[in-house]
């Protein structure tokens, strides 16, 4: 499927422009939103934010861009979904910790 734009005025061109920044925008939202329900409200999860170590926490809010997460030391964080991993039980956070931990050792 070719689309020839040699014949398209500048306005035409200008145009067509717009609406395709539109779409790519719209299928960007489209693919972040579907990321973002991935996840529900309540749910634990984790995540390892830019030069600090890994945190738990709590899915509290959607938010149009960012996921808000109530860590388990009390801070409120807007994460990526792209950052989050779903947690599937207690165990696993045990898991990681003491992993973490002998990394440390």
């Amino acid at each position: 499927m070719g689309i020839n734009i040699d014949n398209l005025s500048e306005k035409e061109l200008i145009d067509l422009n717009h609406k395709i920044v539109e779409r790519l925008n719209f299928n960007a939202q489209m693919k972040h939103h579907s990321k973002m329900m991935e996840f529900s409200i309540g749910e634990k999860i984790s995540f390892i934010p830019i030069g600090n170590e890994i945190r738990f926490g709590v899915i509290t809010k959607y938010n149009t861009k960012t996921i808000s997460v109530m860590t388990d030391d009390g801070m409120r964080w807007n994460v990526s979904p792209n950052l989050l991993n779903k947690i599937k039980d207690a165990k696993a956070k045990v898991i990681q910790l003491n992993r973490k931990n002998k990394k440390n050792s």
